[in-house]
Parts: C-alpha cells; sequence; structure tokens
C-alpha cells in the first residue's frame, strides 16, 4: 500500500460515522440543554450579530473589536469548502448531501456558540498583553491541569493541519481557479510551465503563490489587529460580490428549482432515486459528505474559530458567542446553499436534466464556473469563481495563521510565532506549485482528529455554558 493510499484510507477513518455522530451528536445535546436558542433566540442573536456589526466600538491593547473577530473567523471558515467543496459533496454523495449539511448547521450553530463561549470565558493574556485562547486554554483553565495532555494534542493536531487545509490547499485552489480564469479567456496556462521537483508547473501558479506569500506576509507582520483590520473589510466584500452573482444566477435558473429542491429531498433518503446506479449510491455516502462538508466549512465543532473570538474585546461570553450562530448561518445556510442551488440548476441545464452527469465522481471549480456561465457566460462565470476562491481562500489563509501562530504560541511560547510565520509563508509558494492529492486527504484528516479534543471540551464544560445560557435569557432580555 502506497503512502498515498494509506494518507486516504485514515482520512476516511477520521470522517467516518463515528466522527459525524459525535459532531451532530454534540450539537443536539448542547440544543436540547440550552433551549434550542438557535430557533427561539435567532431573532434576538441576528440583531445581537449582524444588527451591531457596523456599530462603531474601540478594542484596547492586544484586542480586536466583536466585528472583526467574527470576520476573522468568518475568513477561516468562509473559504474553498463553500464552492469546491460543497460541489464535491453533491458530485459524489448527490443532491441530498445538501439536506444533510442544512442539518449538521442548524445543529452546528450550538456547537459552536458554546465554543466561542468557552474561547472568552477561560482566555489569557500572553506575555504581549494579547488576549489568547481557543480549545488549548478552555481545556486547561476550565478542566484543569490534569487534562493538560488533550490541550497539547489539540495544539499538536491544529498547529499542523493549519499549513494543510488552512495554507497549502487553499493557494493551490486560488491557482487552479485563476488559471481556468485565463484558460476560458483564450490563455494557455499548461504551455508557459517551469519544472519544479520533477513536476512541470505553470508559471502563473508560481507567480500567483509568491504574489500571495507577500501580501500574507505583510499582513501577518502586523498581529492580530492588522488582521482584523484587513478581515474586517475584506469578508463583507467578498459575501456581498458572491451572494449577488449567486442570485443572479439562481434567479436566472428558476425554471429549474423545482427539479433541484426535489432532488434534494429526495435524495436525502432515497439517493438512488435520483442517482439511478451511480457508484456508491447510498443513504450513508449522501449523509457522511453532507455532514462532512457541511462542517468542513462551517468549522463548527473543530475548535478553530473560537481562537480568533478569544480576541475580542467583548466581556460577556454569551454575547460574543451569538456571533458562533450567525457564523455558521451565514456560512452554510446562506453562501453554501447558494453554491449549492448555482451547481444543481447548472447541472441540471448542462447535463440533460441531470441525466447526463456522472454522478458519483469527484467535481470542482470548472463545474461551478460552467454552472454560473449558464446566466453569466462562461467567461464572467469563470471570473466570478476566480475572484470568490482567491478572496476567500486568502481571507482563510491569514485566519488560519492566527490559530497556527496561538496553537505555536500554547505550546512553546510567543518566541515561536516568528520561525512559525516565516515556515507558514513559505509554504504557501509550495502550495501552489504542487498536486496535492496526499495533503488534501492529510489536512482532511487532522481536521477531524482535531475536533475529538474539543468536543470532550464542550462536553464536560457544558454546565457552565448552560448555566450561564439560561441565566442570559432569563433576564428578560430583547
Amino acid at each position: 500500500m502506497t503512502f498515498a493510499e494509506i494518507v486516504a484510507k485514515v482520512d476516511g477513518f477520521a470522517w467516518g460515522p463515528w466522527l459525524l455522530i459525535l459532531l451532530v451528536g454534540t450539537g443536539i445535546y448542547m440544543s436540547c440543554r440550552v433551549g434550542f436558542i438557535q430557533f427561539g433566540k435567532f431573532g434576538y442573536a441576528m440583531k445581537n450579530t449582524l444588527g451591531r456589526m457596523f456599530e462603531k466600538s474601540e478594542a484596547g491593547e492586544g484586542e480586536i473589536t466583536p466585528f472583526q473577530a467574527v470576520t476573522t473567523a468568518l475568513a477561516g471558515t468562509v473559504g474553498t469548502g463553500n464552492i469546491a467543496g460543497v460541489t464535491g459533496a453533491i458530485a459524489i454523495g448527490g443532491p441530498g448531501a445538501v439536506f444533510w449539511m442544512w442539518i449538521s448547521a442548524l445543529f452546528g450553530m450550538v456547537t459552536k456558540y458554546s465554543e466561542v463561549f468557552l474561547a472568552v470565558k477561560y482566555r489569557e493574556r500572553n506575555d504581549k498583553g494579547e488576549w489568547a485562547g481557543g480549545p488549548m486554554y478552555y481545556i486547561t483553565n476550565g478542566m484543569g491541569k490534569n487534562w493538560k495532555w488533550l490541550a497539547v494534542l489539540f495544539a499538536l493536531l491544529a498547529g499542523l493541519a493549519s499549513f494543510g487545509i488552512g495554507n497549502m490547499t487553499q493557494v493551490n485552489t486560488i491557482a487552479t481557479s485563476i488559471n481556468t480564469f485565463i484558460d476560458v479567456c483564450g490563455g494557455n496556462t499548461a504551455a508557459n510551465t517551469i519544472t519544479l521537483m520533477g513536476n512541470a508547473v505553470p508559471v502563473s501558479s508560481l507567480i500567483i503563490g509568491i504574489i500571495v506569500a507577500v501580501i500574507a506576509a505583510v499582513v501577518l507582520i502586523g498581529g492580530v489587529k492588522r488582521i482584523g483590520s484587513v478581515t474586517e473589510k475584506l469578508v463583507p466584500f467578498m459575501a456581498v460580490v458572491y451572494i449577488i452573482a449567486s442570485i443572479a444566477v439562481v434567479i436566472g435558473n428558476a425554471g429549474e428549482l423545482g427539479k433541484v429542491f426535489g432532488w434534494i429531498f429526495q435524495g436525502a433518503f432515497t439517493p438512488k432515486g435520483v442517482l439511478g446506479g451511480a457508484v456508491g449510491s447510498t443513504i450513508m455516502l449522501t449523509i457522511q459528505k453532507g455532514v462532512g462538508r457541511g462542517v468542513f466549512s462551517n468549522e463548527a465543532g473543530l475548535g478553530s474559530a473560537p481562537m480568533a473570538h478569544a480576541s475580542s474585546s467583548e466581556t460577556n461570553p454569551v454575547k460574543q458567542g451569538l456571533f458562533g450562530i450567525f457564523e455558521v448561518f451565514m456560512d452554510t445556510i446562506v453562501i453554501c446553499t447558494l453554491t449549492a442551488l448555482v451547481v444543481l440548476t447548472g447541472i441540471s441545464k448542462l447535463y440533460a436534466g441531470g441525466a447526463d452527469f456522472a454522478w458519483g465522481a469527484s467535481a470542482g471549480t470548472e463545474l461551478v464556473s460552467a454552472s454560473f456561465g449558464t446566466i453569466l457566460g462562461n467567461g464572467l462565470g469563470a471570473f466570478i469563481v476566480a475572484l470568490g476562491i482567491a478572496l476567500f481562500a486568502l481571507s482563510t489563509i491569514l485566519s488560519w495563521a492566527l490559530y497556527g501562530t496561538r496553537c505555536m504560541e500554547y505550546l512553546f511560547g510567543t518566541k515561536a510565532r516568528l520561525p512559525y510565520l516565516i515556515v507558514f509563508v513559505l509554504a504557501i509558494v509550495v502550495g501552489a506549485t504542487l498536486k496535492l492529492d496526499v495533503v488534501w486527504n492529510l489536512a482532511d484528516a487532522l481536521n477531524g482528529f482535531m475536533a475529538v479534543p474539543n468536543l470532550i471540551a464542550v462536553l464536560v464544560l457544558s454546565p457552565v455554558v448552560i448555566k450561564a445560557t439560561k441565566e442570559h435569557f432569563s433576564q428578560n432580555i430583547k
């Protein structure tokens, strides 16, 4: 068995039924215990998150504003998973994967709420005067020193994952989508290559890698405050552009929506009814792809986003926790759903009502570009996808650099920050120029495994979350 095959099997185990049950089960348990606040208090959550986003607020030394905290966390969650990840889940698991993606998101809202709550409650100042928090801190400070081994395990897994899921795979997708746009516009990226480590690499990929690395270096040198300042401008812009373009395509293909929603709900429980004899068309595969890609996109339960929220100037853990609900809603219910509708209406129009589509096989940005092209034209469609992925992935790189920094800092102290960031920036150039199938699978596996210590902590510390939440909402808050 080759190394690539071993890594693929490890990845399959990491995102197997046991983890999906743990992820969704934690969300269901926490939802029950806090009174399903994602439904009953949804209006309150939106009023105190979306409604407060543009209020002017100040952050002290070593802090960022609550809005900057959520945009930094959203920058980490809204990434290639929202476009390429959703497309892959639909192509392999069928349209029914979208339904299970919704289910995981509805319960994942409370999982992320709980994570963010704990991050703010148990954070601490580092020797630079900055707020530092996340699973490793709420494990140590909330569960006690005897659990430090679990905190170390999380920090190691997340620190390593930052190079894959938050770095090389992101920039590689940027390069792929931009190269697709260049080729659609009449270029030929495959004709201009350079040999690196025995592989022919498009010169454009190397240039893209260097540009992204320089941008990341300039931002990261400024620390958490500069990251927050960049993401508070970048995230709203990229979300608005992508949402408007997606809505235009969905409206343009409105005639396909009845069929598409039929596919989604029928395929959720009887995938063979939609996919026919497609390889692997089972309900378990559909659930696995839907829940797995949903969590991969919104990161509810993984423990990554709390590291950004811990830097907030907000002192009330419940109020900052509400941003966790907003994050999952915006990431999955809004952006991932729009991607799914664009892709599925595109499949219906481009592939004889879906009959000629190769269900069960992987698909990526080319399918999304073609789907956008059904209304916007191939050139503009490819441009929207390239722009969306470039901005989404760049913001993810910046956020995961912060997450990795916090993990290295927890393990080795603040002296480890600069060496880590140097290696992180260099890895961006490498990632843009390699074929990353093995890296994708390895990073995906690390992402799955890092959820385990985090979810253990959320469940063990759940009484703290439950008590404070009930107290907060019992005070006749409007």
